[in-house]
Order: structure tokens, then C-alpha cells, then sequence
């Protein structure tokens, strides 16, 4: 439970095994690649370049390509039939980088881009073909095939007219310019409406001008034989045939669906070649040789020099030096316990190299005051069951396995503190007993004490808390300055709190009084006084003064009376509960209440859950780092197999 010392490691190698060498360095997983510091102005490095060609670049492309191909199959994937909490399958390290794997997905992407092809082409056409047949549609009442063309003779015109002309001012006006003229009336879509007007050629020009004044447009059939009707039903059959022809091939992608599992082990295995291809651009190499630099826990330098034995190479392990450790990155050794707090050191910001690991200090206290805040058996019981299911059933990494864990921890706490105050759902018990049996005596669970009768004592009990984690923060910070030399630093400013919360205490119990005064407390002011202003001159020790007087005092009190939201949490919650179970138990019916109740408490639980977390995350940062974190610090990163779809297992 601390902070792995790393070790600054630097290789030269044969280029040829380079590309093998970082292979089994991701299987290790345990070395972090850097790009070299080397001045390129060096004689000594000159040859070495850092390369990068398109590689890496078509890597990425590709692994578009499968994502893309994958969430296709997804959305034309029929109900899963695994459940909706599936199990990442399990492979190992030899099955994930199977060329097989990598032909498959790339097939099934062809495929896949062929039939959505197919499936766009067909979609294409039926549009075009609903767009003909809402075109044709208005002239089903004439039949007349529509490829009739105009002969020597006679004229005809194919058109439309606006919809508020009448038949027969259209046809007077046409018979007032020529008795040789007849109209047939097709049909009325809208606002128009399709005619079909014959008349001798010598009487044409003569037609238009009268149609012109009922807003005649003439209509192109060009490509249409035959008449509306048997358009329309040619129209239909093809529509048909396209029809089946796209529930074959949406058939044929729900069937490819089943490549999903292909196609994600595909993934998994693109992500480590890209991250290898991005490793190996952070390299310097020559024409036969390669150099690299990064970082590996001292812990397991052992396994990498082995490694190392087997290749024609040379290497360096050294210990970082003290103004290098700004840039030293920070790995976190801690237990099943501790660990899941890497959640909240996640959201926070990492230690400094040289600072301390602060899971194991924080842990007690988060996972303490969580419960406290909750404290409620039920709360409790579906915490630890959300995150057991977590654990076993989606077999979770990174922040989420964290989070998995922190509800487990925090979840046994809730119910242990629930338990010592009574509280399941509220009073969900003795109310719900008392509908059944209003006669009953069950009026409520046993408790060592309750929010709503012993608030006082809870307020007393958190502030308590409050202060021991506040020198347990100033304890830290104490060994840490005496541990790096400066111990006047730790004497005035953790050591004259301590004795001024002495004096207080002594003071209180009339216990070091000399004269009436309290000796030990009037000690304490004047270190503080002068802790203050020791390292200001002039006027700058006035103005020291005041800030220390009024950012100790205030400061250090109200880090304290910080803690008071462990009791106003505590009591909210209880609180809404039962008033979720009153209004339930007004319904007057058992199936009422339950209903009610369970709402109610889902959403007090819901609530809750984000609260309690914030308001922990707040005094786990805010009051207790603040007395001792020294941040700044940079994750490890190493390169390794990193999975999102599948489960690595070892060989058999």
C-alpha cells in the first residue's frame, strides 16, 4: 500500500527484433514508453531518427472500418438471446492475435458493406418507384397510353390545369377558338388538374392561348408506353419483387449479426497493434538499430531484464533523480480493500513520485462515513448485491472494476450502520406489520440509536470524526516534513494546533492553570503568532498576523464543522424514507403502501447514492488531502493488453 519505486529504463537493440521485443514487453505489460530525452544535436545520435510512416494511420482506418461494421450489426441484430447482461468471452492471449480472427472480421466486413450496398440501392429504387407512382396516379382515369404522340393531323397535349378551373368554362373557351378540339378530363390530385387535350394542328396555337388562362402546363411522358393503369401495376410488381428482395438481404445481415464475436475479438486485437505502432513511433532508429526509454516498477525489473537476455541487446536501469520526479510516473500498490479507492484518487489527481499513497489513509474514513450518511439495511443489502452482480457477472476492468468494489465496501457499511440504527427502508417494517396487524406491538426495529431522536448526539459524534481525521491528516504531513528534513516546519504549523487543542482540552477540565490562566493554550496562541510571522519583515509581519489569526482559526474550525453534513445526511435520508412510508400507509391498503413505499424509497436511494458519494468525495479531498497530499503526479501508462470486448486467460 504505496507508491511502486520506478526505475528509468533505456535499451538499444537490433532493429529486426524490435517488433518482437515490444510484443512480449505488451505482454508483460509493466514498461511505459517515453520519447527519449537525447539532445539531437549530439554526435553520438545522429543516425536515429524517430520514424513514423502510414502505418499506424491505415491501423486506424481499418479499425473504423470494423467499429463501423460492428454497430451495423448491432442495430440489425435480432434480440439477444445471451440476456441482457452478457458474459465477455474468455480467450487467450494466442487466440486474440490469430490471423484467422483478422481474415473473418475483414470478410465479414466486405460482406456487410455489400449487402447494405444492395440494401441502399434498393431502397433508392422504391423510392423512385413510389415517386412514379404518385406521379402517374392522377391519370388512372384516362386511358389513353401515354406514349401517344402528336401525328400530322392532330395535336396532343398531355397537361395539367389549376383546380379552380370548371369543365366547362375550359371547354366553351376551347370550343370559342375551334370547333376542332376535344378534351378528356384524366383525374385531380390537389390542386390541379390532368387533362388530355386533342385538336387539329392548325387550331394548336389558338388552344394554348385559351388554356394558358386556366394555368395549362403540359406534362412529359417520355419513357412511359402504355397507359397509367398497366403503368402503375408494373409499378406495383416491381415494387413486390423489391419488397422481398429487402427482407433477403436485412435476413442476410441479421444472419451476419453472428459475427459480432469475430468482429469484436478483431477489435480488441486492432487496439493492441495500433498501441504497439504508437509505442514504436516514440522510438529512435538507425538503419540496423533502435533505442528506447521509459519506465518500469523496480518491482519487476527483473522480468524485463530476463526478457531482455534473450535478444542482442544493451540496457540501463537507474533510479530517478530528485528533479526528475516530476516526471515519474506514479503506480499505486494496493490490496483487494484498498483498491477500490483508486476511484476516487482517479477523479481527484495522482500523488506526487515523492509524495504518499493515499488509498490505505483514506479508506477507513470514505468507506465509514458512506455508510454513515446511508445507514439503512435495505440501501446496504442492494449496494453489495449491485456489486457482487458487478464483479461475477460482467467481470468489469479499470474504473468501473473500482466501482464494482466500492459498492461492496460501502454497501457492508451502510448495512452495518442501518442496522445500529433501526433503519430498513425507513420504517418500512413496523409501519407495514401495523397494516396487517394494526393490534401489533412491532412498532420498531432495535437500535443503538436514531437520527430523529438522537440528532444531537450524531451532530457531536460527526464533528468527532471530523477532528480525529483532521490530525490524522496533520499526522501525516508531520512524518512526511520530518521524514524530508524540516521539522521547525512541522513543529510550528501541525505541532502548535496540537498544542493549542491541548490547551483547550486541559483548559476545559481546569487541569494546567497557573495563576488562573491556561498556561498550555496561552503557549499554543503565542506559537501560532509567531509560527506565522517568522518568515515576514517589516510590515509584512502585521499583515501576517492578521492572515494567520483569522485563516487558522477560521480554517481550521470550519474544516471541523465541515463534518456536520455526515449528520444532516444521515438525518435526510431517514426522513424521506419515512415520508414515503406515512404517504404510503395513508393509501390505507397493504399492496398501496408497498407500492408507494418502494417508489419512494428507489428514488431516496437513487439520490442518496449520488450524495453520499459527493459529499464523502468532498471531505476525502477538500479537508483531509489538503493537510497533507502533495499532488502532480502522472498515472502509469504501460504498455500492455488492454481488452474491452473479451476476457484474457492464461494458456492451458
Amino acid at each position: 500500500m504505496s507508491i511502486v519505486k520506478m526505475k528509468r529504463l533505456r535499451i538499444f537493440g537490433m532493429a529486426s527484433d524490435c517488433e518482437e521485443l515490444l510484443r512480449k514487453l505488451q505482454h508483460l505489460g509493466c514498461v511505459e514508453l517515453r520519447a527519449p530525452t537525447q539532445p539531437s544535436s549530439d554526435p553520438g545520435w545522429q543516425g536515429f531518427t524517430a520514424k513514423s510512416d502510414g502505418e499506424l494511420a491505415n491501423a486506424q482506418l481499418r479499425m473504423d472500418e470494423f467499429r463501423a461494421t460492428l454497430e451495423r450489426l448491432k442495430r440489425c441484430s435480432p434480440t439477444n438471446k445471451k440476456g441482457r447482461f452478457p458474459s465477455r468471452p474468455r480467450i487467450t492471449e494466442r487466440e486474440l492475435f490469430d490471423r484467422q480472427i483478422v481474415l473473418e472480421a475483414e470478410e465479414t466486413v466486405e460482406r456487410v458493406a455489400a449487402l447494405e450496398k444492395k440494401r441502399d440501392s434498393i431502397c433508392a429504387e422504391q423510392n423512385k418507384l413510389i415517386g412514379q407512382r404518385e406521379a402517374l396516379t392522377p391519370w388512372l382515369g384516362l386511358d389513353v397510353p401515354l406514349d401517344t404522340v402528336s401525328t400530322k393531323h392532330v395535336l396532343v397535349l398531355f397537361g395539367t390545369l389549376s383546380g379552380l378551373a370548371s369543365h366547362q368554362a375550359v371547354e366553351a373557351a376551347l370550343a370559342e377558338t375551334t370547333e376542332l378540339c376535344q378534351v378528356q378530363w384524366a383525374g385531380r390530385a390537389g390542386e390541379l388538374q390532368y387533362v388530355l387535350v386533342l385538336c387539329h394542328r392548325k387550331a394548336g396555337d389558338a388552344a394554348r392561348d385559351a388554356l394558358k388562362n386556366f394555368g395549362f402546363t403540359a406534362t412529359s411522358f417520355r419513357g412511359w408506353k402504355g397507359t397509367a393503369r398497366s403503368n402503375i401495376d408494373q409499378i406495383e410488381d416491381r415494387q413486390r419483387i423489391l419488397s422481398q428482395e429487402l427482407e433477403a438481404c436485412r435476413a442476410r445481415l441479421a444472419q451476419e449479426a453472428g459475427h459480432q464475436t469475430a468482429l469484436q475479438i478483431c477489435i480488441d486485437r486492432m487496439t493492441q497493434d495500433i498501441q504497439r505502432m504508437e509505442a514504436k513511433e516514440k522510438l529512435l532508429s538507425s538503419t540496423s538499430t533502435f533505442f528506447l526509454e521509459g519506465w518500469v516498477p523496480a518491482e519487476q525489473l527483473s522480468d524485463v531484464e530476463h526478457l531482455l537476455s534473450q535478444y542482442s541487446a544493451a540496457w540501463e536501469a537507474t533510479d530517478p533523480e530528485p528533479d526528475e520526479y516530476p516526471q515519474v510516473p506514479v503506480k499505486l500498490k494496493n490490496n483487494r480493500l484498498t483498491r477500490p479507492l483508486n476511484m476516487v484518487t482517479d477523479m481527484y489527481v495522482y500523488p506526487a513520485y515523492d509524495g504518499v499513497d493515499p488509498n490505505p489513509l483514506m479508506a477507513p474514513f470514505f468507506i465509514f462515513f458512506f455508510g454513515m450518511m446511508m445507514a439503512d439495511m435495505a440501501y446496504g443489502l442492494l449496494m453489495l448485491a449491485g456489486g457482487i452482480f458487478m464483479r461475477r457477472k460482467l467481470r468489469p476492468s479499470g474504473t468501473m472494476e473500482h466501482m464494482a468494489g466500492l459498492l461492496i465496501l460501502c454497501g457492508i457499511s451502510t448495512f452495518v450502520m442501518g442496522a445500529l440504527t433501526g433503519s430498513f427502508l425507513g420504517d418500512f417494517l413496523p409501519r407495514l406489520a401495523k397494516l396487517i396487524r394494526p393490534d401489533t406491538t412491532f412498532t420498531a426495529l432495535p437500535a443503538l440509536f436514531t437520527p430523529l431522536t438522537d440528532t444531537l448526539a450524531i451532530l457531536i459524534g460527526s464533528l468527532a470524526l471530523g477532528l480525529l481525521q483532521v490530525l490524522t491528516g496533520m499526522a501525516i504531513s508531520v512524518v512526511r516534513k520530518v521524514q524530508a528534513g524540516t521539522w521547525t516546519d512541522a513543529l510550528w504549523d501541525e505541532g502548535t494546533w496540537w498544542i493549542i487543542l491541548a490547551g483547550v482540552a486541559l483548559a476545559v477540565v481546569g487541569i494546567g492553570n497557573l495563576g488562573g490562566y491556561p498556561i498550555v493554550l496561552l503557549i499554543g496562541l503565542l506559537m501560532l503568532l509567531y509560527g506565522g510571522t517568522r518568515n515576514a519583515k517589516g510590515f509584512g509581519k502585521l499583515t501576517a498576523l492578521i492572515g494567520t489569526v483569522y485563516n487558522g482559526a477560521t480554517g481550521f474550525f470550519s474544516d471541523i464543522l465541515s463534518y456536520a453534513r455526515l449528520m444532516a445526511l444521515m438525518l435526510a435520508g431517514s426522513v424521506i424514507a419515512q415520508v414515503f412510508n406515512t404517504l404510503g400507509e395513508v393509501s390505507g391498503s397493504v399492496a398501496g403502501f408497498v407500492i408507494i413505499s418502494l417508489v419512494g424509497n428507489a428514488l431516496n436511494f437513487m439520490l442518496n447514492l449520488l450524495g453520499c458519494y459527493v459529499h464523502d468525495l468532498r471531505l476525502q479531498c477538500l479537508e483531509f488531502f489538503g493537510r497533507f497530499y502533495k499532488e502532480g503526479g502522472k498515472p502509469f501508462r504501460p504498455l500492455l493488453i488492454n481488452t474491452k470486448y473479451v476476457d484474457i486467460k492464461e494458456e492451458d
